[in-house]
């Protein structure tokens, strides 16, 4: 869940603007946020030692964040559309 509190957000935010403005200045592919993603798995996996449950807690979150993802903007593109161009469904 990437809901953490507003003081433990903060820790993150410079990090975060420095990645946002390069991001912005240049782009960012989706090999490159593959990577991202995967380097930041990496450091999580580095901190916490290769084990089942550090492995576990890795594909958790991405799963997770995933699932959050589809339902906080796929889902409401999804629904924009069906109201744009009608339904498929019955």
């Amino acid at each position: 869940m990437p809901y953490i509190p507003q003081h433990d957000r903060e820790e993150f935010e410079f990090g975060l603007l420095v990645l946002k403005g390069k991001v912005q200045e240049r782009g960012l592919s989706n090999g490159e946020l593959n990577f991202l993603l995967t380097k930041l798995c990496l450091m999580y996996l580095d901190r916490h030692g290769e084990s089942y449950n550090t492995i576990s807690d890795v594909v958790k979150a991405l799963e997770c964040c995933k699932l959050e993802f589809y339902r906080r903007v796929a889902a409401v593109y999804e629904s924009d559309k069906i109201a744009l161009n009608g339904d498929v469904y019955p």
